[in-house]
């Protein structure tokens, strides 16, 4: 059984039946948090150990997580081999190490000649199969450690680029250097990179200032319910459940 915020009326079914048949939930990512700290707190709000989630998003992205108990989680490979839909905001004029938001600007330059236009028709290089390489600071795993474990230990290591699809490559605004993007695409895409690589193609710089997932396949994170949301419904079932002895 699948809980989203259509059916929150039959939560007790879904969570009465995770031990059993074993279930999904999605969940609206916050921000700051990992991928791992939703999957730790739901098992321990849930006390169910067989849990796990189809598809990372980074701390500072929020948005769809679709997470799997007990049997369903035989179908996280399915969920993450669905497209990706994100909107994000690009900022130009200068990058960052880690291709967002976490560390500090550096390598300022000019983005006066950057007009809605020239990002929209550079945007189309990056569109279709593309070659991409991975932000050095990832989860991506190189001889069997985290691109970030090397990075942070200022460690050279080689980056081999991965085949991606980009299905949707859309600027919707630019003022102020900030520009809006939608993105769809296929598992395995780095959206830090697709900014990276933009910031680059107009001469100017650019890193991901802002992201959130807005759809996994045909699942939307508009039917995704919060931490604190899961937790309100639990805690209302757990009381109603004492009533009723």
């Amino acid at each position: 059984m699948i809980l989203t915020k259509r059916n929150l009326d039959e939560f007790h079914q879904w969570f009465e039946g995770l031990n059993t048949d074993g279930g999904m939930i999605l969940i609206d990512k916050a921000l700051d948090w990992t991928s791992f700290d939703v999957v730790a707190k739901l098992r321990s709000l849930t006390r169910i150990k067989k849990i796990g989630h189809a598809g990372t998003l980074d701390p500072l992205a929020t948005g769809l997580l679709i997470i799997c108990f007990g049997k369903y989680t035989k179908k996280i490979n399915e969920f993450q081999d669905l497209l990706k839909a994100y909107e994000s905001k690009f900022k130009f004029g200068a990058t960052t190490k880690s291709f967002d938001s976490e560390f500090e600007e550096e390598n300022f330059r000019p983005t006066e000649h950057i007009t809605l236009e020239l990002l929209q028709s550079s945007a189309k290089e990056f569109t279709g199969q593309i070659s991409q390489i991975p932000p050095i600071f990832s989860a991506k795993k190189v001889a069997g450690k985290s691109l970030y474990k090397y990075a942070r230990k200022n460690q050279e290591v080689e980056i081999k680029p991965s085949i991606v699809e980009v299905y949707n490559f859309d600027i919707l605004n630019y003022e102020n250097c900030i520009a809006d993007v939608f993105i769809k695409c296929s598992k395995g895409t780095y959206i830090r990179s697709l900014a990276n690589d933009l910031g680059q193609a107009v001469g100017s710089g650019a890193y991901l200032n802002q992201l959130r997932r807005t759809a996994i396949g045909d699942f939307l994170v508009s039917d995704a319910i919060t931490i604190n949301e899961f937790m309100e419904l639990l805690n209302n079932y757990k009381a109603n459940t004492v009533e009723s002895l």
